[in-house]
């Protein structure tokens, strides 16, 4: 079997343990004891990834999409893994990402040129909860994504939403990590009678457009009777809903607003019989206003022939040349064995670009 070939296939058989785990409660799948971790650095190892196409490592273009680079990240703390959430200060290099382990964890990215090279300064501290209290059940500790309300990750205002004791909390930051939640947000009703895994697993807030400074919201798995995603954006502190057409039974696993108001949903996939797959759509501003059914444009939709894993966190920066920079990163079900913690970077061409460019 060709070594292309060979990598897809273990990979495949990787994520079936790990997806196969995560859907019966296996004991493989059993997340590490995180309640009386405490705040401390961590070692993180940075192995380069190649190219995005594992058949082709030289092609970069990927429709809109431009490849920058990509990282496998791995660390001998046995708290790091399942990261479900992640967002970049402006100019992409400070971050903050969170676990479905109950865990955050800051550093720096490093670059060599346009390419991430490097985690440096990275630490790990327990997520709390009101009071500064210990989250002592694995359903309150199930973090899904993060995004900044305010500031910088040096010194802010983080937005955090959990998946099964579902809630979207406010927490500082700062050097030193992040607060004990501060306050919740007020939560949909149609959330109250939700199964387990079909909480809000992609939340951002908007960088801009008409509702900017607002909390936007998808849920994972809920479908509505007519088969769609109710997602909601919170005006003046309350939910108000829109849906997302569901096109082809994935479910949503991140979002990341862009500087106009539009948005970055990102989805995932798994089947027995064809392992992970990975899409990225966007809605632009116009699209997303309360009552709005919503469809989006797709902008990468791919399998196992890429650099992919159980990619659940997005987010975004503007480079150096002001260009809009995408960043995902995966959860490896706390699998490191078969499942990798990947990050990837791709630039957002714009419209006009992309037309003229020829890419494919």
């Amino acid at each position: 079997m060709p070594g292309g070939f060979r990598r897809i296939g273990l990979a495949i058989l990787g994520l079936w343990i790990g997806f196969g785990a995560a859907a019966s409660s296996a004991p493989a799948q059993i997340k590490p004891d995180t309640r009386d971790i405490e705040i401390a650095p961590i070692d993180v190892v940075a192995t380069p990834v190649a190219g995005f196409d594992k058949l082709d490592s030289s092609k970069r273009r990927f429709g809109r999409l431009e490849w920058r680079g990509g990282l496998v990240l791995n660390s001998p703390d046995e708290s790091f893994g399942g990261w479900s959430g992640i967002v970049l200060d402006i100019d992409g290099r400070d971050f903050v990402a969170v676990s479905d382990a109950g865990v955050w964890m800051t550093g720096r990215l490093e670059y060599d040129g346009v390419r991430p090279k490097a985690v440096s300064f990275a630490k790990l501290g327990p997520i709390q909860a009101l009071g500064a209290k210990t989250l002592k059940r694995n359903r309150d500790r199930d973090a899904e994504a993060v995004a900044l309300e305010s500031g910088a990750v040096g010194q802010g205002s983080l937005l955090v939403s959990f998946e099964q004791n579902q809630r979207i909390g406010r927490f500082d930051i700062d050097a030193k990590g992040v607060s004990a939640p501060k306050s919740y947000l007020q939560m949909p009703p149609e959330l109250r009678t939700k199964r387990k895994g079909d909480g809000l697993e992609a939340m951002t807030v908007m960088r801009g457009g008409p509702w900017k400074g607002s909390v936007a919201a998808i849920a994972e798995h809920l479908l509505d009777a007519q088969g769609r995603h109710p997602g909601w954006i919170w005006v003046k502190g309350r939910p108000q809903r829109f849906d997302l057409v569901d096109i082809g039974g994935y479910s949503v696993t991140g979002a990341a607003s862009l500087a106009d108001g539009s948005l970055l949903v990102l989805e995932r996939r798994f089947r027995w019989y064809e392992g992970v797959k990975m899409r990225l759509r966007l809605v632009s501003a116009g699209e997303l206003n309360p009552g709005a059914v919503i469809t989006g444009e797709t902008l990468l939709d791919v399998g196992m022939g890429h650099e992919i894993d159980n990619m659940e966190g997005i987010a975004v920066h503007r480079g150096t040349a002001g260009e809009t920079v995408v960043t995902l990163i995966s959860d490896d079900n706390f699998n490191s064995f078969l499942q990798r913690t990947i990050l990837l970077q791709f630039t957002l061409e714009p419209d006009a670009q992309a037309a003229g460019s020829g890419g494919h």
